[in-house]
């Protein structure tokens, strides 16, 4: 156990858990939560935070309300103990990388409204450095990227952050998309310019891909409401149809460039339906260590986003 020592105070030593137990409170807002977090009794949890406050010799929390506050002096101490958090973190991950083997899989999930552009090179590196290991590379919808994630069934996902616990992941940028409402040209909405009012597109099909995240992480994005839908299980499917004339939708810029520039597919303006930008980051889980080839494929992704 680590413990950090108080030359200026008499005392029980500080440790890693009362820094661990300080986080999981801050993190889920409350003593019960940060026990069912950390699977521990909230009693426990109450008794490191004690302890602590005991040995720095202030509270760290107010506890006036129905929910703890950080103190003024537990606001200075919390962000100089995210800090050694971090460092641990770190720490852990190089010990793992030090007594591990060649990973025999990596599972790298990617979001499908990302072109693999961004990091094709970087996969293709990994693969030649490392022949032994078979890099498995899996496009899902929406949500379904931090579905596995949180299952335990990709060890690093390529995704936007909405909806992904980030004190619990690591997170390097790799790029970013924009989704734009189009249609074909022959369609009835892209007769006329100006911009589409949402009473008017309510009367049109609107093509939408479903999630693959499970109920749990449901992602859908920019559904009109009120109107009819056609639902399709991808891009290239949802692109057809569109293209086609039998409804519209939101396609990412570098899957219909080319039909975009031949004028196959048109720009739509519809009220409250502007052009999407999402960044999107490469992300792990910093629970689960990383072996030798995943070290090696986050610190290229890390160089990458520098």
């Amino acid at each position: 156990m680590l413990m950090i020592e108080n030359c200026d105070r008499m005392g029980p030593p500080m440790t890693l858990d009362q820094l661990v137990a300080l986080d999981a409170i801050v993190a889920s807002g409350t003593f019960r939560g940060a026990a069912d977090r950390l699977h521990k009794a909230q009693s426990a949890i109450s008794h490191q935070i004690k302890k602590l406050e005991d040995e720095l010799g202030f509270e760290l929390f107010l506890r006036d309300a129905y929910r703890p506050r950080l103190s003024p002096e537990g606001e200075v101490f919390f962000r100089e103990a995210t800090r050694v958090l971090e460092q641990v973190h770190g720490l852990k991950a190089v010990a793992a990388g030090l007594r591990s083997e060649q990973e025999p899989v990596i599972s790298v999930v990617i979001t499908a409204t990302m072109s693999l552009d961004p990091i094709l090179s970087i996969l293709g590196n990994v693969g030649t450095a490392f022949p032994g290991t078979h890099l498995r590379l899996v496009t899902e919808m929406m949500g379904g990227p931090l579905a596995r994630l949180m299952e335990g069934s990709a060890d690093l996902i390529i995704a936007g952050l909405e909806g992904v616990p980030i004190d619990e992941v690591a997170t390097l940028p790799v790029g970013s998309i924009t989704i734009r409402p189009v249609a074909s040209p022959d369609f009835p909405a892209a007769q006329r310019p100006g911009v589409k009012s949402r009473r008017e597109m309510q009367s049109y099909t609107q093509v939408i891909v479903s999630g693959t995240g499970g109920k749990d992480f449901d992602q859908s994005r920019d559904l009109l409401s009120g109107g009819q839908r056609w639902t399709v299980s991808d891009f290239e499917a949802k692109k057809s149809i569109i293209k086609a004339g039998l409804g519209w939708g939101g396609v990412p810029d570098h899957l219909m460039r080319d039909d975009l520039k031949s004028g196959a597919l048109v720009p739509l303006a519809i009220e409250g339906y502007p052009p999407r930008h999402t960044e999107i980051f490469a992300i792990r889980r910093r629970d689960r260590p990383m072996g030798t080839v995943m070290s090696s494929l986050w610190s290229s992704l890390a160089e990458k986003s520098v």
